[in-house]
């Protein structure tokens, strides 16, 4: 049992590296910028969560390695949820959680973000996410 515990975690240890890697690739860091990925990746899990509604967000949790549906459920408040915002606000509120300067600023950290998700994510959920989004936003999603 231990082992299989061992082994879960492990895998999805993996899986989150493989999305971080892609993320810093992306942008063509190196892997001593982890903290710049993590935080871009972690920003935009959180808009998007807030954003969508909760029976939304949670289907589209279950796509994510474990360990990455910990850290996009952490402090959610469901209630609270969806949080209207537009384009403009979720790009606003982009670059008050990722705070480093960056080339392409908060709509190409977006972009990245999303791109490397969309990867990850199967086909189906990320249309229900797409779909869930106001006009203007869900054209940034690939």
């Amino acid at each position: 049992m231990a082992e299989q515990l061992i082994s879960a975690f492990e895998s999805s240890l993996d899986k989150t590296n493989v999305i971080l890697k892609e993320i810093e690739q992306a942008y063509g860091w190196p892997k001593e910028q982890r903290n710049q990925s993590y935080a871009a990746l972690r920003t935009v899990l959180h808009l998007l969560r807030d954003r969508m509604p909760v029976q939304e967000s949670a289907e589209f949790a279950q796509q994510l390695p474990v360990l990455l549906r910990g850290i996009y459920f952490d402090g959610w408040q469901p209630e609270s949820v969806p949080i209207k915002l537009n384009r403009d606000d979720f790009l606003y509120e982009v670059r008050q959680g990722f705070p480093y300067d960056v080339e392409g600023g908060p709509q190409r950290v977006v972009q990245v973000v999303l791109d490397t998700l969309r990867r990850h994510v199967n086909q189906g959920e990320w249309q229900d996410v797409k779909s869930s989004m106001p006009q203007d936003l869900s054209r940034m999603i690939p």
